[in-house]
């Protein structure tokens, strides 16, 4: 079981009167899909930590950069920043997966295994931006206003990339991609 499976982990960390009452017809059914949303939710908090961590990287860099008067990149930052909070807030408040009772398409086990899956593959990307929102904010830092331009276009592409991948997500969890 890897340090992301949330879900086995989850599964296995039931207690007896939970793995009990799992046994009966038609609960246990429905206690496997609660599982598998409130492991997807709690991978998503993840993500939105660490998103956040990366958003308030880039905002002291911006605190920096507006200190030092560097009105040439500031436009540039303040668009960053606002894609960034749109990217972190679709994250945080993305469907667990749930389909109304009298919704066409049902969301089954399978579906919403491919929403942990989906949202587990988001990790290297977030992790990546954290590392270089750090990084720009270091060079900021150390008035290495040079690369401020750089890291902001970079970071914009990144950001934007993880958008476009998280946008995908219900189609996935469908079945349709």
């Amino acid at each position: 079981m890897s340090e992301r499976d949330i879900y086995g982990k989850a599964k296995s960390q039931m207690r007896l009167f939970e793995r009990i009452v799992g046994e009966l017809p038609g609960f246990r059914g429905y206690k496997e899909k609660e599982l598998r949303r409130e492991s997807d939710r709690l991978l998503r908090n993840h993500l939105y930590g660490k998103l956040s961590e990366a958003r308030d990287n880039l905002k002291q860099a911006y605190q920096k950069l507006a200190d030092r008067r560097r009105f040439d990149v500031m436009s540039d930052a303040d668009r960053l920043l606002a894609k960034f909070d749109r990217t972190a807030e679709k994250v945080n408040h993305a469907s667990y997966g749930y389909a109304g009772f009298f919704n066409v398409v049902k969301i089954e086990e399978e579906g919403l295994d491919r929403m942990i899956q989906f949202d587990n593959e988001l990790f290297d990307d977030v992790d990546k931006i954290v590392e270089a929102t750090a990084g720009f904010k270091a060079d900021v830092a150390a008035q290495k206003f040079d690369t401020a331009a750089g890291w902001i276009q970079s970071l914009t592409g990144a950001i934007e990339a993880l958008e476009k991948a998280f946008d995908k997500r219900e189609e996935t969890i469908l079945g349709v991609s």
